[in-house]
């Protein structure tokens, strides 16, 4: 290998930085994805449960009729 080969450190370390600022900014994108979407099953899941809910409450309740004799 001639001198103008070699690989420094320098090298090593650019190319390492490189590489993890891409990685950061692919974990920074993923991640929001990731809460948007939670945040999304979190509303559909609550409004579901609560019209379920709502629904079995209609069911349930007793209706009294008063009457006079």
């Amino acid at each position: 290998m001639t001198e103008a080969q070699r690989i420094s450190r320098d090298d090593i370390e650019a190319k390492l930085r490189q590489i993890d600022s891409g990685f950061r900014q692919q974990v920074v994108d993923k991640k929001r994805t990731i809460l948007t979407g939670i945040a999304v099953g979190s509303a559909v899941i609550l409004l579901v449960m609560f019209l379920l809910g709502r629904r079995s409450g209609k069911k349930k309740t007793t209706i009294v009729e008063i009457r006079r004799v």
